[in-house]
């Protein structure tokens, strides 16, 4: 393992972002979200370029680059219920196919517009879960997820979960920072005293697993009591999907982080819980949530602030406490050296 990490000019050059967007999001899987009933449409973002997933009236789900093939504009901003995706600049129409249905004005001017669709994206999918890729030839999504499916199988039927709303939101940090931040708990102890006082994140009980394009880490609660789900399990998939399983009762978090600038990035999540959850257990749930997110979002702008400052070239790392962060930014210089 390399104890040096990646250069902390990294964390604030626009070129390395640039060229992050074309080695590194272009050809990986990337998280949108959950479709239901016919006619939904989910917006989102693989990169920086937009995506939308849709699901047609007759069942089928398709995702498409989510701009209009007239003059660019993105056609969906907001989850919702649709029969046709309408661009808000001129008003072309496209059925939920992505064949264009409607262009004001082109017959009457005698523009052939025959052929003219969205552009597909590859769409793939694990329980409710649906990611898309814009490379065809990539790795299958079912190799990328490797055992996350079943590691968390053996605690929770992921299609039983009931999707209750989505968080979204901003850090003032480079995106590789909040990646790196979110696969090591050796903070835990210093930075999530509510955390460390429920899961037992001891360099002997808080277990590290590493794999090719996922990494795992898995925490014991101090006291397990009757609780349903005793291990807390936090995984993270290739370049930037986190999912979040805390120790208690069922609940699963899932979303992606997005790079918006060198040092800004977004954060969305989307919650489940089972379906007898009680809005009360929800609401302690998610206060103790985002108490924890907002810890981590002070310490992922401390870095920013610090490491993208340009004074200091380079940190280090632990060799077993940061291993998974070794991972990932090895897999970050790898893209970036090809």
């Amino acid at each position: 393992m390399n104890d040096r990490t990646t250069p902390w000019s990294w964390y604030r050059d626009p070129t390395v972002l640039a060229r992050e967007e074309e080695a590194i999001f272009r050809p990986a899987w990337h998280y949108l979200g959950r479709l239901g009933e016919p006619g939904d449409v989910v917006p989102g973002w693989a990169g920086q370029v937009p995506v939308v997933l849709v699901k047609a009236e007759d069942g089928a789900e398709r995702a498409f680059v989510n701009v209009c093939r007239h003059r660019g504009s993105i056609l969906v901003e907001e989850q919702g219920s649709r029969k046709t995706l309408q661009c808000p600049y001129h008003a072309w129409t496209y059925d939920l196919d992505g064949s264009l249905r409607a262009a004001p004005r082109s017959e009457r001017e005698d523009v052939d517009l025959t052929g003219v669709s969205l552009a597909p994206a590859r769409l793939e999918g694990w329980g409710p879960f649906r990611f898309v890729n814009l490379d065809d030839e990539a790795t299958p999504l079912a190799e990328v997820l490797g055992d996350i499916p079943r590691r968390i199988g053996d605690a929770l039927d992921v299609d039983e979960l009931v999707l209750h709303h989505r968080a979204d939101w901003e850090v003032a940090a480079n995106w590789k920072i909040a990646c790196e931040n979110f696969l090591e708990c050796y903070h835990c102890a210093v930075a999530h005293p509510g955390f460390s006082g429920l899961v037992d994140v001891s360099p002997d009980n808080y277990e590290l697993v590493t794999g090719d394009s996922h990494w795992s880490q898995f925490g014991q609660l101090r006291s397990r009591g009757d609780a349903e789900l005793p291990i807390g399990q936090f995984h993270f998939i290739w370049p930037n999907t986190g999912i979040n399983i805390f120790p208690g009762r069922p609940n699963l978090s899932i979303g992606p982080i997005l790079p918006l600038a060198p040092d800004r990035t977004r954060r969305i999540l989307d919650y489940f819980f089972a379906s007898d959850a009680t809005e009360e257990w929800v609401a302690e749930f998610l206060e103790f949530d985002n108490q924890v997110g907002r810890e981590d979002a002070r310490l992922v702008e401390l870095v920013q602030r610090g490491a993208g400052s340009g004074v200091i070239p380079e940190g280090r790392l632990l060799p077993e406490s940061e291993r998974l962060v070794a991972g990932f930014q090895a897999r970050v210089r790898a893209a970036l050296e090809q």
